[in-house]
């Protein structure tokens, strides 16, 4: 059995991290062989790697692990109910999945009912899409009685989890820490109109509670300023079209913005602009509040029984381009009985036997060996190179290998 290589997938880098794996992959077996590549996790990151795979290595089985009875991952249980469209990837992936040299293995979980040690000895090669499950931490007073953004989404999504989770909406507030697509999502699934969440597939669960719902108002609150936002256009034009909804935005939030408007790349212009709009349009006086805030850093959970508020340092803008912000003595505290945190996720380890690094929540590649990449040695010659000009030489070679890891390790 030849040894199994190991790759560790994001959603987010999928595309560049198979393409560089694919070509790889194609030149270590021959076109005889019949390579054995196990994939841990149904999600869009396993499929794709599935989909790349079988296409650059025709003959190859791969068989895709997954915990729940069920595939798809953050399709099934991460996208919003009311974004159908983007559910449609599913079609693709049911297309990867009938493959003759495709095997779905659901109900089966890495670490519990199958150990790494034995995927190893069973395949050539391990991919490891499971995804992140871990959220982020705030790191202040209070912060076990805020709500995960995660956990919110799994409960109106159906993940099983998450079914008995208990959600209150009986206060008039609810605050969420984070301005990212998956803040706004939970923020918009609040305040959606019932008539618009009946018409999708959202647990019947969740729709009784959110039909209870008193919420009236929602702030989505940034420790930096509205060129860091991480909700995409398209989400935050929902928002500001969400029928009897009024988006509030203070406009000394957004100054200074519409002189730099020129050296925005085009997406953050384009998204910026639409702030702006949105931040001198008059809104009705009546309707549920959809609140973007900024330069807010988190400081403590106000709490005696219950979550009464949130706590804030105000930050002060040192460079508005970079993002750069500075927290002051000043405090500012915003009332609310419900508090959602969605300030990203890392990774877990699911198995003892799994390289990984606790810290960055990430598995280590090639067996936690230090890897120099191509571009790496190109640190390394330029070095050589530059050494060799100063003795009058084409360049000076660099014989201590750990020199060379501190020059162009990765």
């Amino acid at each position: 059995m030849l040894a199994p290589s190991i790759v560790n997938i994001s959603s987010s880098l999928v595309y560049r991290k198979l393409f560089s794996v694919g070509k790889n992959t194609c030149k270590f077996y021959s076109s005889q062989m019949s390579p054995r590549i196990c994939i841990v996790g149904s999600g869009p990151a396993g499929f794709y790697a599935a989909q790349h795979l079988l296409k650059a290595l025709p003959n190859a089985v791969i068989d895709m692990y997954e915990k729940l009875p069920v595939p798809f991952g953050l399709v099934r249980y991460g996208v919003a109910p009311d974004h159908p469209e983007v559910k449609n990837v599913i079609n693709s992936f049911t297309k990867t999945a009938s493959h003759s040299n495709f095997n779905f293995v659901g109900n089966v979980n890495l670490g519990v009912d199958v150990l790494f040690r034995d995927l190893k000895n069973a395949y050539h090669g391990i991919v490891l899409a499971y995804g992140c499950s871990e959220e982020k931490k705030l790191g202040i007073k209070g912060e076990d009685k805020t709500l995960s953004a995660r956990r919110f989404v799994g409960w109106y999504n159906g993940l099983p989890d998450d079914k008995d989770l208990k959600i209150n909406l009986d206060s008039e507030e609810v605050l969420i820490i984070g301005q990212g697509n998956v803040a706004i999502d939970v923020a918009r699934i609040i305040l959606t109109p019932l008539d618009i969440l009946k018409k999708t597939d959202i647990t019947a669960y969740a729709l009784e509670i959110l039909s209870k719902s008193k919420v009236k108002k929602v702030n989505l609150v940034g420790r930096r300023g509205p060129l860091q936002v991480a909700f995409t256009i398209k989400e935050f034009r929902e928002m500001t079209k969400l029928p009897g909804v009024n988006t509030l935005i203070k406009p000394s939030d957004l100054a200074g913005l519409e002189d730099i408007l020129p050296d925005l790349p085009r997406p953050r212009k384009r998204l910026t602009e639409l702030l702006l709009k949105t931040a001198q349009c008059e809104q009705s006086g009546d309707g549920k509040v959809f609140c973007p805030s900024f330069f807010l850093k988190p400081y403590e959970i106000v709490f005696d029984n219950n979550i009464k508020g949130v706590k804030f340092n105000l930050n002060v803008v040192k460079d508005n381009l970079k993002g750069i912000v500075e927290s002051t003595n000043n405090f500012k505290e915003i009332p609310c009985n419900m508090c959602i945190s969605s300030v990203g996720y890392k990774g877990v380890k699911i198995d003892s036997d799994v390289p990984f690094n606790d810290e960055t929540g990430t598995v280590n590649t090639q067996l936690g060996v230090q890897v120099v990449s191509f571009e790496g040695w190109r640190k390394i010659d330029k070095v050589e190179i530059e050494k060799g000009e100063k003795v009058g030489k084409p360049r000076e070679k660099i014989v201590d290998i750990e020199e060379m890891l501190k020059i162009g390790g990765e």
